[in-house]
């Protein structure tokens, strides 16, 4: 299994090896083969193989802490999933699936008599936020899906073809 320091470490070691800023990657028309969430520190990678397209801040669910349990716990799940559909009608600007609950966390809410929830996503804005997005990422404010703003989603957008891996660690 991949440890979250080793994952983190990796991550880190690729944006070194690059020394700059990615270039956007709709610029190079790379697509993503992975992303990598890292919770506590709030930040998203994307790759296309070794090669970091992007990185940015998130915002999470409004229970940062733990694995999500069940229907309405306000938490982001943590493990491996896919990002396996894209939803270009969003009532957050745009958003791409998680593929959360899996078969464990079905199991799991099942043995707790619960519902495990569902419709994760990665997504932008609310359409008709009274704040602004500057404001709106300084905080944990999601149902326990991925938030970016609105621009950062639009690069995200242009380099996922469903299906990608994602790992999202605590």
């Amino acid at each position: 299994m991949w440890g979250r320091e080793w994952m983190r470490g990796i991550c880190l070691g690729l944006t070194c090896l690059a020394c700059s800023t990615p270039v956007p990657a709709f610029a190079t028309g790379k697509k993503a083969s992975f992303v990598y969430i890292d919770k506590s520190d709030r930040e998203m990678f994307v790759f296309a193989g070794r090669e970091q397209l992007l990185r940015y801040r998130i915002a999470l669910g409004r229970v940062p802490l733990g694995h999500k349990q069940q229907e309405g716990d306000k938490r982001t799940p943590e493990g491996r999933y896919l990002l396996d559909w894209k939803n270009p009608n969003s009532r957050y600007h745009r958003s791409i699936r998680v593929s959360y609950p899996n078969a464990a966390d079905r199991q799991a809410a099942r043995r707790r008599g619960v519902s495990p929830g569902g419709d994760i996503m990665i997504h932008g804005q609310p359409n008709r936020s009274p704040l602004p997005a500057s404001q709106l990422q300084t905080f944990d404010w999601t149902d326990g899906c991925i938030a970016l703003t609105d621009a950062q989603m639009d690069a995200l957008w242009d380099v996922i073809d469903t299906p990608v891996p994602i790992l999202i660690v605590p």
